[in-house]
């Protein structure tokens, strides 16, 4: 079975699905009220890679992503933009798919939203409050009472006797933000009174017109997505443990008095350039602002799954380069088994897919590597392990082709797409063509230390500079 590291238990853990059920795999899904970002879609990658594996792995997966599309952020851009919060989530939730789809992420099986399911919500609501787990504020609102609920904090090993009151402000006003700005939290919202801020946000209540609170929405769209049965496996950042998966546990426990679920999933922070991404720093990275700068999203990708999720990332623009050098290595090794073979690139997609090989051969120890807690790491040091000794010149086309479906099932997992249309067509970054050309011209001035100190500048980014009679070409290395 696949393993992987538990967030609840502090262990790696098999994955399986209840008898004859797939595995119910719900992931907390984006915010839509601006572009994702790169930090963002290390996780949803991750995700991604994890669903991959199992389904080669011959598991049946649901995967579930949610879209949140009321909260305090896109009621504030909306209202900012004159725009219809409908209107405003709809394009960026839109925007979010083209981003994923570009990426290879796979569709989830549903991507329910938080308006859909405003009545789940409130119902959900109702019985927390009928079974004294929750109470109802003078203003409307109603808040889940935390210590009516035991395990409080078991999930990130928070204490109850650590536990600090957040239910004032600092201007002495009842706090019912969605999100909290440091890690202490009281009794949470879960529906939120009307207030001239909201606009026409609001939807009628047994409490009075309101709306609800961040925390609310996934446990009743789990509730939704999944009949009510505990589900296998929840996933999300690092920064969702706590409060937000906290409360999730504490609200779904108290109203359906069931485990909520069985394995939490959690990816490490993403830095950029060894510094927290931020938007005063500027590096709040989006797909469009890689593409701009000439990465392919191939290369993205690859960027982001290649260290372990476990551990924080640094994300650099010398790794983006070092990406597309290692995709043109892998481009490389599909074609010369493809020619032992006697096919062309374009039969490549005969051989990607969920379908695994009863035996990964040489492939073994990187096919091992993902099952052992999703190790994309160790999995891409043992492909290019391979790749560098190169031994498809001696093999037999029968031969050429078992590796070849070793090859493509480790594709298919790491979602990695050679010869897309957008990585041929992409020119090398403006930078590396800046470098390319100060060579060039320390060449004809004849500076060859500074010439030769460029050429291998740009070889430790992943180009080789091949100089013709009258001009010079970049390619990846």
């Amino acid at each position: 079975m696949v393993r992987l590291y538990d967030t609840l238990s502090r262990s790696v853990q098999a994955l399986a699905p209840q008898p004859g059920q797939p595995l119910r795999f719900y992931c907390c899904g984006p915010t839509v009220y601006g572009p994702a970002h790169i930090g963002n879609f290390r996780t949803f990658l991750i995700q991604d890679v994890l669903r991959r594996v199992l389904e080669v792995d011959g598991v049946e997966v649901r995967h579930v992503r949610n879209i949140t599309d009321v909260d305090d952020k896109t009621i504030r851009r909306s209202q900012e933009e004159g725009l219809a919060l409908a209107d405003f989530t709809a394009r960026w939730t839109a925007k979010f798919q083209a981003d994923c789809k570009a990426l290879n992420l796979l569709p989830p099986a549903a991507e329910p939203s938080a308006i859909a399911h405003i009545p789940q919500q409130i119902e959900l609501v109702e019985k927390l409050v009928e079974a004294g787990h929750a109470y109802v504020a003078k203003d409307g609102s109603v808040y889940f009472r935390v210590d009516s609920f035991e395990n409080y904090g078991r999930l990130s090993r928070l204490k109850q006797r650590e536990l600090k009151t957040q239910a004032a402000n600092s201007a002495g006003a009842r706090n019912d933000a969605d999100e909290y700005d440091r890690e202490s939290v009281s009794d949470f919202a879960l529906w939120k009174a009307r207030k001239p801020e909201d606009g026409d946000n609001f939807w009628p209540s047994p409490w009075g017109e309101g709306r609800p609170g961040w925390h609310l929405e996934c446990s009743a769209m789990v509730e939704s997505a999944f009949g009510g049965e505990t589900i296998d496996l929840h996933g999300g950042g690092i920064d969702l443990c706590f409060p937000h998966h906290e409360n999730e546990i504490a609200q779904s426990e108290c109203a359906h008095g069931r485990p909520f679920c069985r394995h939490w999933f959690h990816s490490a922070h993403l830095m950029v350039e060894g510094e927290k991404m931020s938007k005063s720093l500027g590096n709040l990275y989006t797909l469009d602002d890689l593409r701009a700068k000439g990465f392919s999203p191939a290369a993205v990708r690859y960027t982001l799954i290649a260290g372990s999720y476990r551990q924080q990332l640094n994300f650099t623009f010398d790794g983006l380069y070092a990406s597309q050098s290692a995709l043109a290595k892998l481009e490389r090794f599909a074609e010369s088994l493809l020619a032992r073979s006697g096919e062309s690139a374009e039969d490549l997609a005969n051989y990607v897919g969920r379908n695994a090989p009863e035996d990964f051969g040489r492939l073994a120890k990187a096919w091992d590597a993902l099952r052992d807690n999703l190790n994309t790491a160790a999995c891409l040091g043992a492909i290019f392990g391979l790749v560098g000794s190169n031994p498809a010149p001696a093999l037999a086309p029968e031969d050429a082709r078992a590796l070849l479906r070793a090859f493509g099932a480790l594709l298919y997992a790491l979602g990695i797409e050679l010869f897309t249309a957008e990585a041929k067509a992409s020119d090398a970054p403006e930078a590396i063509q800046a470098l390319a050309e100060e060579r060039w011209q320390a060449k004809q001035a004849k500076d060859f230390a500074k010439a030769d100190a460029l050429r291998d500048e740009l070889l430790e980014k992943g180009w080789v500079v091949k100089d013709a009679k009258d001009g010079y070409e970049l390619a990846p290395k």
